[in-house]
């Protein structure tokens, strides 16, 4: 194909014209003239007049290659404009629009449309233009009418269909369609891409014959080829498009879960370098997540523990998570407990890459727990346990059926030539001794009182049905550890210091005091009574009312103990006796 300029064939054009009109001017006056030379004798040169005739025919042709030629090239320019507009953009919509007008722009059709393959195998129109609607009228308005024949012609085939005068075309002569809508200039070619059927472009023009033409077809051919990738990259572009949404959408979510879990959130990468870091563990660790991020775990969690290369080496090596429990110094100054769990973070083929730490600040409940330890020492443990539940009591208390225990554990005489501190002391290490036997058989201590001790059991704070066997067990169970000690410091071995008293009744319990200050303890009857018992036993004596053994029988724990008859003791301000027993084991 000659590649002279548009300009250039423009006036190659003009000039055939010109020369053709020469040529008749010249055929007419040569006919004109023979006429005139034959009668003079004369004649034109033979084959003249045959000769301007062939001669016209060539410049007709001429121009018509020319013609034919310029319309050619200006198809190839419009398609090759209008395949580097669309391959360059990444719209569907776009592409399809820009597609439309190209394929009327070469066809000069009356109609146009572009259908997508849909996954259950039916067409969707995209893009569609008509020419002959009414001005104002909408191509959706109504149903385009196109020729299924024709469609299914291109599908089963997967080749370009052209159709001079439809109507007479013999490859669609079973199409009713065909006849109905009277259809004469028909081209239909598939989009393919990859060897796939993915669309159809298809135009006609319902009123002339012989529109479209081979150079239409194959012109329309290569530019569905070059169509059909362009639809594909707008496609395959609008697909990541919207999974980078749905992926950023995940991601804004995590992080928005991630920001609202009350607990730190670290993660990091094979290599141990922080790839996610939350707002809790910020505040935590005192550390900016732009500070924390890519930089090594080992950083962060400086000093965390001398064996955190080997933790996490352990949790890839195991695959199994680890607990640890730490106090670390942060940038401020000040230090962190931290309790954390350290799992591994396992791709799809369950390999290890990275770990997982969820860390939660435990510093004020460490520093509560220290201040309860210190309480325990000062207070019962039950009471400090348990001190919500004592807090909503009333002043006033309320009435319980309780065991009530007094013991002296050393009396004072036995230390005259001590001390005041080695008093202290000693006193100290007996009152030890009875507090653990009253806490190991589930009993309260109420008070301490200089060289004695006072217990309670089935109290609000350890309610239970066996009170009076678990103070006669806690009773002789102080026995038992005096009598150890007594053998460890070397003492005589007919040495007894111990005297216990105990009585069973009710007794009002609870807080006593002001609104500043309360104590919870027990008053009444019960209590004075267990008080007296205990001043009326001799050394080395454990005696209990008639009352703990009315309770003890009861409850049929009696058999494991054998009581021995004591004096009556009168209690203060009673005019009433009490029979009272001095137990033993039953195998004592």
């Amino acid at each position: 194909m000659s590649q002279e300029a548009p300009s250039s064939r423009t006036g190659m054009v003009q000039e055939l014209g010109a020369a053709q009109a020469l040529l008749r001017q010249v055929t007419e006056s040569l006919a004109a003239q023979k006429d005139i030379l034959k009668q003079r004798g004369m004649n034109l040169p033979p084959m003249v007049m045959s000769a301007l005739k062939q001669t016209q025919g060539d410049l007709k042709q001429l121009e018509k290659s020319v013609v034919d030629e310029q319309t050619e090239l200006g198809q190839l320019r419009v398609l090759s404009d209008m395949s580097a507009s669309i391959t360059t953009s990444l719209d569907t919509d776009t592409v399809l629009e820009e597609t439309m007008d190209v394929v009327i722009a070469l066809s000069n059709a009356e109609r146009g449309y572009i259908l997508l393959l849909q996954d259950d195998g039916s067409f969707h129109y995209r893009v569609m233009r008509d020419s002959t609607l009414k001005p104002g009228q909408s191509i959706t308005d109504k149903e385009p009418e196109i020729s299924t024949t024709v469609l299914q012609h291109v599908v089963n085939t997967q080749e370009a269909l052209l159709a001079d005068n439809a109507f007479q075309d013999e490859r669609l002569q079973a199409g009713a369609s065909v006849a109905n809508m009277n259809l004469r200039s028909v081209l239909c070619v598939p989009l393919m891409y990859k060897d796939e059927l993915t669309g159809l472009v298809y135009v006609d023009n319902r009123l002339q014959a012989g529109i479209f033409t081979e150079r239409e077809k194959q012109t329309l051919m290569a530019f569905a080829n070059t169509a059909a990738v362009a639809i594909a990259n707008a496609r395959y572009y609008a697909e990541v498009q919207r999974s980078l949404e749905v992926i950023t959408q995940v991601q804004e979510l995590m992080e928005n879960v991630f920001d609202s879990i009350g607990s730190g959130l670290v993660a990091t990468n094979a290599d141990d370098v922080i790839t996610t870091f939350n707002r809790a563990a910020q505040e935590i660790l005192a550390w900016e997540e732009t500070q924390a991020l890519g930089v090594p775990l080992q950083n962060v969690l400086s000093r965390i523990s001398s064996t955190l290369e080997e933790e996490l080496t352990e949790i890839r090596n195991s695959n199994e998570s680890h607990n640890l429990d730490a106090e670390i110094p942060r940038p401020d100054g000040s230090r962190v407990a931290l309790t954390m769990k350290m799992s591994p973070l396992k791709d799809s083929d369950k390999s290890v890459r990275g770990v997982a730490i969820v860390m939660d600040d435990v510093t004020a409940k460490r520093e509560q727990e220290q201040q309860l330890r210190v309480m325990k020492t000062y207070l019962p443990p039950e009471m400090v346990d348990q001190i919500h539940e004592i807090s909503q009591l009333d002043l006033g208390g309320v009435r319980r059926d309780v065991t009530c225990l007094f013991a002296e554990v050393r009396p004072l005489y036995t230390m005259k030539d001590n001390a005041p501190k080695e008093i202290m002391d000693i006193l100290n290490e007996y009152l030890a001794i009875a507090a653990d036997c009253v806490t190991e058989t589930g009993g309260v201590v109420d008070k301490f009182m200089g060289n004695e001790i006072m217990a309670l059991w089935n109290t609000q704070l350890n309610k239970i049905d066996n009170h009076a066997e678990k103070a006669i067990e806690c009773a002789l169970l102080m026995r038992d550890r005096f009598h150890e000690l007594y053998r460890q410091l070397g003492l005589p071995d007919d040495t007894r210091w111990y005297r216990v008293g105990m009585h069973t009744g009710d007794a009002t319990l609870g807080n006593v005091g002001s609104s500043n200050r309360r104590d919870f303890t027990a008053i009444g009857d019960t209590i004075n009574l267990s008080k007296r018992l205990e001043e009326n036993t001799t050394a080395g004596q454990i005696i209990l009312s008639e009352d703990t053994r009315k309770q003890l029988d009861a409850s049929g724990d009696a058999s494991g103990f054998r009581f021995a008859d004591s004096p009556p003791i009168l209690g203060k301000g009673k005019s009433t006796a009490t029979q009272v027993y001095e137990v033993f084991r039953a195998n004592d």
